[in-house]
This record gives structure tokens, C-alpha cells and sequence, in this order.
């Protein structure tokens, strides 16, 4: 399993549901949640396999910014 884990700008709870439900429905073996009490708005995503360049381009393109962490 790896698990990467990339700053995002998601900040309200409805677009949190969003992002979920539409990464979850791409990629429906991750498991994926979200921090949007720390100040990155992190996103957590575990997986077999996991790419992170198509976690930030999916989300990238819904608008929102999305950028792995070291």
C-alpha cells in the first residue's frame, strides 16, 4: 500500500463531498479523506498502485489545486 498525501485549496465541506464522491467513483479501491482543519487542506489518499499525478490532475481539473507533499 502507499500512501500520498498533497495540499489542496478545498476548503468548504460541500466541495470536500464533491471531490470524495468523484475521486472515490474514479478510483473506488483508495482510500481517500480529507484535513480541513490544517492549514494545507490536506488530502490523503491509500492505495495499490496510487499515481499521484492522476489524483492532482482529476482535481485539477474540477478547479481546484492540488500538489503532492514531500
Amino acid at each position: 500500500m502507499m500512501v500520498e498525501v498533497f495540499k489542496t485549496n478545498v476548503q468548504q465541506e460541500s466541495d470536500k463531498s464533491r471531490v470524495l464522491a468523484i475521486i472515490q467513483k474514479l478510483f473506488p479501491n483508495y482510500k481517500i479523506n480529507f484535513d480541513l482543519e490544517d492549514c494545507d487542506r490536506i488530502l490523503r489518499v491509500e492505495g495499490a498502485k496510487l499515481k499521484p499525478e492522476n489524483i492532482v490532475e482529476h482535481l485539477n481539473c474540477l478547479g481546484y489545486i492540488c500538489v503532492p507533499l514531500e
